[in-house]
């Protein structure tokens, strides 16, 4: 690059000297320095970066293992009441219950009833749920969910007939007058009771 046009002859310290013809600079008496200027990307730091910022303000705490396996363990610890089972109860209980910063069931609320029964054991099965809470600011929030159990009657399963299938083996009578031959030949007999 043309040091002319780094430092122009209008720049600070110099003149154009009237006498010489144009594009002649006259000289200084010390020379000015040329500076260049090169830009480059930093380095990022992990203090420079930028810090997402969560989607939520508040964490919800979570089951471990999701919908699936809270339903999983519920259906495993699930007891249905021996009365409700007398008189053919079915139905669906929904309990309001408070998650502490810990992620334990603290408080639980019947909203919609089934049996005093039925109403026992859902409340016990919520007890018993553990959530993971993650941490929100420090501070020791409760969270209030609802959830549904579902009380079904098991299904009887009908017991399939088994056929017995026996059978015999007889040896064929053998006559006397004609010449023995090796009979190879076998049958069975199948009786179906």
């Amino acid at each position: 690059m043309n040091a002319a046009l780094l430092n122009p002859p209008f720049a600070e310290g110099r003149r154009l000297n009237q006498t010489q013809p144009e594009g002649q600079h006259e000289a200084m008496d010390r020379p000015q320095p040329i500076i260049f200027l090169y830009y480059s990307k930093l380095p990022e730091s992990s203090s420079m970066k930028k810090e997402k910022k969560d989607k939520h303000f508040i964490h919800k705490p979570i089951y471990e293992g999701g919908l699936k396996a809270m339903r999983q363990f519920i259906s495993k610890n699930m007891q249905y009441p021996e009365k409700a089972k007398e008189h053919k109860i079915e139905g669906t209980v929904v309990i309001r219950y408070t998650i502490n910063f810990k992620g334990k069931v603290v408080e639980t609320k019947v909203v919609k009833s089934l049996d005093p029964e039925c109403d026992q054991e859902a409340v016990r099965l919520v007890k018993l749920l553990r959530f993971y809470v993650p941490k929100n600011r420090k501070k020791k929030l409760k969270f209030h969910k609802r959830i549904q159990i579902h009380f079904r009657l098991p299904k009887e399963k009908p017991q399939e007939k088994i056929s017995e299938i026996s059978y015999t083996v007889t040896p064929a009578k053998k006559e006397e007058g004609t010449p023995k031959k090796e009979d190879k030949s076998g049958g069975y007999t199948i009786f179906i009771n």
